[in-house]
């Protein structure tokens, strides 16, 4: 999956919000703490995480390109 950056960065739960990943901030916030989200390989702990363009995102099954 892609996802185009309209600004310099997206915070790591509005982009699984965005993308229709969760059902909601919340559940997103929650997926995050738990350790489920990897950012370029490594765990990512941190909800409001500035993702970048060339970042990726994975997440259960699922792996985003950012660009």
């Amino acid at each position: 999956m892609k996802f185009e950056l309209q600004d310099d960065y997206i915070e790591l739960f509005k982009l699984l919000k965005v993308l229709d990943l969760v059902d909601s901030g919340a559940h997103a916030k929650l997926l995050i703490a738990d350790g489920y989200a990897k950012r370029n390989g490594e765990v990512e702990l941190r909800k409001r995480a500035k993702i970048v363009s060339g970042d990726i995102i994975e997440i259960a099954e699922v792996t985003i390109e950012v660009k």
